[in-house]
C-alpha cells in the first residue's frame, strides 16, 4: 500500500481534533498512513495531550493511521506529502496584546483584520518562510495547506518568497454556505455560490440551490433577519435591511468591521472591559478544551470545540487535500494567486475565490471586473496587505507604518505610528527582522 504522510505544524493546537476527525471520515479516499503532529518545546505539554486524544480517536475509528508526536522538524517534514499549518507565534498572550493596544486608541484589534492582523503577520511570516525553506530541503514536492491567520496575507508571502506549492484555506466561506443551507433546510452540498474578495473580506454575489438561482430571495432573508450571517467569534450586530438590500451581496461577517466600524469598535471595547477580548475568551475556551482532551475516555471530537471558532476547518482542509490527492477537479473557495481572475487586482497577489482543485493545485474561476460597490474596499485592503508582507520580510519601519496608515480601519497616520511603536516594543523577541530601535 502506498504511504501517505501528512504533517500538521502546530500539532498541539486545540484545532487538531478537527483535522483528525476529518481525516478519519475520509480514510477510504484519503488513506493517511502516517500523521505527524509537530510543535515546539513550549507547546510540548499540549502536543502530548492532543496527541493522545488523536491516538484514541484513530483507535476508536479502527483506521490504520499512525499518529506521531515530535518536536523535530526534520523528522516531521522528511518526505511529507502534505503539510498543514495552524501555528500561533507568541501564543494567545500575543493575540491579547494585539487586541488591547489598538482598542486604547479606539481602533479595532481583531487578530486578522486591522492592526491585529498586521502584527500577527509580522510575527508569523518569517517563521513560515523558514518552514518553507526546510520543506524545500526535506519535502520539496509537498503541498503546504495554510490555515494560519491572517491566511490571505500569509499565503501571499509564501507565493512571493518561496518555491513551495501552497493553498491558503479558511473556514469562512464554508460557514457562509452552512448558513445558506440552514436558511433553506438543505444540505451544504446543494449550495453553489460565486465568491470573490480577500481572506475575511469575501462577498457571495450569486447563490444557487440545486442549480436554481436564489440570490434575490436570500438577500431578502438577510434583510428581514431570517437568515444568519454571524460567525461565533464575531459580535452579532446586524446590517440594516436597507443596507443589506443596497449591497445585494452576501458579505462574510468580518465585513461588519468595515461597514459597521464604529459599532463594532464600541462593542469590542465594552467586551474588553467586561468579559475580555476575544483572545482572552479564547484562552478560557482552550483551557476547558484541554481539560476535556485529558479525559482518557474521550475518543472523539468534542462538541465544545465549535465554540473555538473555525468551525468547518477540517472539512475545508481535508476536502482540499483529498481533491489534490485524488485529482478531483472540485470547486472550493481558497486563497490563491489572482493570475487574471480579475483585472482589478495585480496578477501576482493573492485573493480568495472559487477555484477548481486538482492534482496541480488551485485554478481560480475567472470573475472579471469587480463591481464598483466593493472594488475600492478590496483594492485598498489589498494594498495594505502587500505592504504588510513587505514589512514582515524586510523589517522596514517605514513600510510597516505605511501599511498600518493605509488600512481602512486605522483612522490616522499618527495613531498608526503610536500603535506600531507599542507593538514593536512588546513584540521584540518575535521580530528578529526589525532593528531594536523602532525608528
Amino acid at each position: 500500500m502506498q504511504k501517505l504522510k501528512v504533517v500538521t505544524i502546530g500539532g498541539g493546537s486545540s484545532y487538531t481534533p478537527e483535522l483528525i476527525d476529518g481525516f478519519i471520515k475520509r480514510y477510504a479516499e484519503l488513506p493517511v498512513t502516517d500523521y505527524y503532529l509537530l510543535d515546539i518545546e513550549e507547546g510540548k505539554e499540549k502536543l502530548e495531550i492532543v496527541g493522545k486524544l488523536a491516538q484514541r480517536m484513530v483507535q476508536q475509528a479502527g483506521v490504520p493511521m499512525n499518529i506521531h508526536l515530535t518536536l523535530d522538524r526534520e523528522e516531521a517534514l522528511k518526505d511529507a506529502d502534505f503539510v498543514t499549518t495552524q501555528l500561533r507565534v507568541g501564543f494567545l498572550e500575543a493575540r491579547i496584546t494585539d487586541e488591547r493596544i489598538p482598542l486604547k486608541y479606539g481602533v479595532l484589534g481583531q487578530e486578522t483584520t486591522g492592526p491585529g492582523g498586521f502584527m500577527k503577520a509580522q510575527r508569523t511570516i518569517p517563521v513560515l518562510l523558514d518552514i518553507c525553506r526546510d520543506m524545500e530541503k526535506w519535502c520539496p514536492n509537498a503541498w503546504l495547506i495554510n490555515f494560519t491567520n491572517p491566511a490571505g496575507i500569509v499565503t501571499e508571502a509564501i507565493t512571493r518568497h518561496s518555491n513551495i506549492k501552497t493553498i491558503g484555506i479558511c473556514s469562512g466561506a464554508n460557514s457562509m454556505m452552512m448558513d445558506i443551507a440552514k436558511a433553506y433546510g438543505v444540505e451544504k452540498s446543494a449550495i453553489d455560490t460565486r465568491i470573490i474578495g480577500l481572506n475575511h473580506l469575501i462577498f457571495a454575489d450569486r447563490i444557487a440551490i440545486h442549480g436554481e438561482d436564489k440570490t434575490d430571495d436570500f438577500i431578502n432573508k438577510l434583510a428581514e433577519g431570517s437568515a444568519n450571517n454571524s460567525l461565533k467569534n464575531i459580535p452579532d450586530i446586524g446590517f440594516t435591511a436597507r443596507f443589506a438590500q443596497a449591497l445585494h451581496m452576501y458579505p462574510i461577517s468580518y465585513l461588519k468591521y468595515f461597514f459597521l466600524n464604529r459599532e463594532m469598535v464600541e462593542t469590542a471595547q465594552q467586551d474588553a472591559a467586561t468579559k475580555g477580548t476575544r483572545g482572552e475568551q479564547t484562552r478560557e475556551i482552550e483551557k476547558r478544551l484541554f481539560e476535556l482532551y485529558q479525559d482518557e475516555h474521550l475518543n472523539h471530537k468534542p462538541k465544545e470545540l465549535e465554540k473555538r471558532g473555525g468551525a468547518w476547518y477540517s472539512d475545508t482542509a481535508c476536502s482540499i487535500i483529498s481533491a489534490i490527492y485524488n485529482d478531483k477537479k472540485e470547486i472550493h473557495v481558497v486563497n490563491t494567486v489572482n493570475n487574471g481572475t480579475t483585472p482589478d487586482l495585480p496578477d501576482h497577489v493573492t485573493l480568495e475565490t472559487n477555484a477548481v482543485i486538482d492534482k496541480h493545485g488551485a485554478h481560480p474561476v475567472a470573475y472579471g471586473r469587480l463591481p464598483v460597490k466593493i472594488r475600492g474596499l478590496i483594492q485598498s485592503v489589498k494594498a495594505y496587505e502587500e505592504l504588510t508582507v513587505e514589512a514582515a520580510v524586510t523589517g522596514d519601519y517605514d513600510t510597516a507604518l505605511l501599511a498600518l496608515s493605509i488600512n481602512p480601519l486605522v483612522p490616522s497616520a499618527t495613531i498608526a505610528e503610536q500603535i506600531l511603536d507599542e507593538y514593536l516594543d512588546v513584540n521584540q523577541r518575535y521580530l528578529p527582522q526589525y532593528a531594536k530601535e523602532a525608528k
